[in-house]
């Protein structure tokens, strides 16, 4: 990679860089403090606002008997209160766990427990889901410095906190619990200088400054959430906050509230464009858009092209996960690709795909992805065992993933854990995704294995338009041709809908276990 394509290095993201979450508005707070820096529907924070309400609610968190190194939830869809509240936790030295309040009481109770959060925070005012939890727990609704109907959960007189660093690759500042493949919660403990790191990598990438807007619909309770407030926040632009995905309200905040910046899955784009047909609207109104970024899960083709056709941008793809903080890797806007890459590995973070045996493969072959870099997690909460499976003594991250370069250019082509072996040869479900997922009437699908004595079939699960009436047969006769023999679904299953996560990434445990269960 030349120094003009890169135009920036690992000292470049080192300057200046904040030591901690709450530092991230200090550059607006000097220079701009009148500039909005977080809309919400109903209200405005300027970076003024902003940083007395933090100081506020930073206070009112210490007389409720948070302490640094305590661990505190926060159960909010994405808000003012949310983003008051992190950067109030990063005031005091705690550690936020941000929850989506969609989750079920079983699985937000087993993040309680094994965090041993001191303390639960329920924008209540935000969302029903917020309020119900609240309820459930028997929290008491009141004020935290300057925000209302706030849940407050009773403290935990048992719970210790953790020692709190000065060094900022050292001190965590958000534990953000993912299920992974499994579908047991592991918490990601992210330190200040691996999120910092990662969110100023990214808005030197996109060029960032305080005149940016972005459009922050992907949950904060995710890594890419939490990325894109900090980078946003870093650069003195605006967080438009939207807590809940409506297609309409994106097609009209692109049309009149000057976005210049937007994120999402690749679900988002899609229901945009099937809003656009069901809405009878000729053309798309793109307004101040300059910059669209896509990741999270594969990236079908025909989408992409549909969606640069209609707002007249790159859509970029990129790669990242929760315990690299998250960037790896993305397309670059002076290197545009036709195809389903995820660009090149970002500066300051080194790659390496292997084999089975850790040995480095030829390019072109296709390996388990490692990685090591700043971004990279300092490990699993109370879970030794699992960091030590997952970073090496070299420091080397092993992220699941299927990988393969071609020239400096990446490709992810599956989870090792998803990878079906079928009567000998390696099926990978995102190539058979992709074939699938070309077809007219299927909105997304999802490959997985299932065990047929000692070989494996493999299963499509399809979420089709709705009312489309194409049957499996029908689906099965378009993909055969396309796919070699053992790479063709044994059965293809018509799903209303796939499950799948707030942010869109499909739960493939969750269809794994219900072809176990039939």
């Amino acid at each position: 990679m030349t120094s003009a394509q890169r135009e920036f290095d690992v000292a470049d993201i080192l300057e200046g860089l904040p030591e901690r979450l709450h530092h991230t508005m200090v550059r607006g707070v000097a220079q701009t403090p009148d500039h909005p820096a977080l809309i919400e529907d109903s209200r405005t924070w300027s970076y003024r606002q902003l940083s007395e309400a933090v100081e506020q609610i930073a206070s009112s968190l210490v007389t409720l008997g948070i302490r640094p190194g305590d661990r505190m939830m926060i159960v909010s869809e994405n808000s003012i209160a949310l983003a008051g509240l992190l950067l109030a936790a990063s005031r005091i030295e705690a550690w936020a766990i941000v929850v989506n309040p969609r989750l079920s009481a079983r699985e937000l109770d087993q993040i309680r427990d094994h965090s041993g959060a001191r303390r639960m925070f329920f924008a209540a005012g935000v969302s029903a889901e917020a309020a119900n939890h609240a309820q459930r727990v028997g929290a008491t609704i009141g004020k935290v410095g300057p925000l209302e109907d706030i849940g407050i959960s009773a403290l935990n007189e048992t719970t210790t906190p953790e020692p709190v660093e000065s060094n900022p690759a050292k001190q965590v500042a958000v534990l953000i619990y993912t299920s992974g493949t499994t579908g047991t919660p592991k918490g990601v403990m992210l330190t200040h200088e691996n999120l910092l790191f990662s969110a100023k990598t990214t808005a030197l990438f996109r060029k960032m400054d305080n005149r940016d807007k972005l459009y922050v619909v992907l949950p904060i309770s995710h890594i890419v959430g939490v990325s894109l407030l900090l980078m946003t926040l870093m650069t003195g632009g605006t967080v438009r906050l939207v807590s809940k995905y409506d297609p309409a309200a994106l097609a009209r905040a692109l049309a009149e509230e000057a976005i210049t910046i937007l994120n999402g899955v690749p679900a988002t784009y899609q229901r945009l464009l099937e809003y656009k047909t069901l809405a009878g609207i000729p053309k798309l109104d793109k307004g101040s858009l300059r910059y669209m970024g896509v990741a999270g899960a594969p990236l079908d083709l025909d989408l992409k092209s549909r969606v640069e056709t209609e707002l007249g941008l790159p859509l970029l793809n990129g790669y990242g996960i929760t315990e690299c903080a998250p960037g790896i890797s993305g397309v670059r806007l002076d290197a545009l690709r036709t195809d389903n890459a995820v660009g090149k590995i970002v500066p300051g973070v080194e790659g390496r795909i292997v084999d089975r045996d850790g040995k480095p493969v030829a390019t072109g072959t296709v390996g388990e992805l490692h990685v090591r870099g700043r971004n990279v997690m300092l490990g699993y909460y109370r879970a030794p065992d699992l960091t030590e499976k997952a970073i090496d003594r070299d420091g080397w991250f092993n992220t699941g993933d299927l990988a393969y370069l071609d020239g400096d250019c990446m490709f992810i082509v599956g989870r090792t854990k998803e990878m079906i072996i079928r009567s000998g040869f390696n099926v990978y479900p995102a190539e058979v995704e992709a074939v699938l997922s070309s077809h007219d009437a299927v909105v997304q699908s999802a490959v997985v294995g299932r065990s047929a004595g000692s070989n494996e079939e493999v299963v499509a699960f399809v979420q089709l338009l709705k009312g489309s009436n194409v049957t499996p047969s029908e689906l099965m006769a378009y993909v055969s041709p396309q796919l070699t023999s053992y790479k063709r679904p044994s059965q293809i299953i018509v799903l209303d809908a796939l499950p799948a996560t707030s942010t869109g990434k499909i739960l493939k445990h969750k269809l794994a276990e219900s072809l176990r269960e039939t």
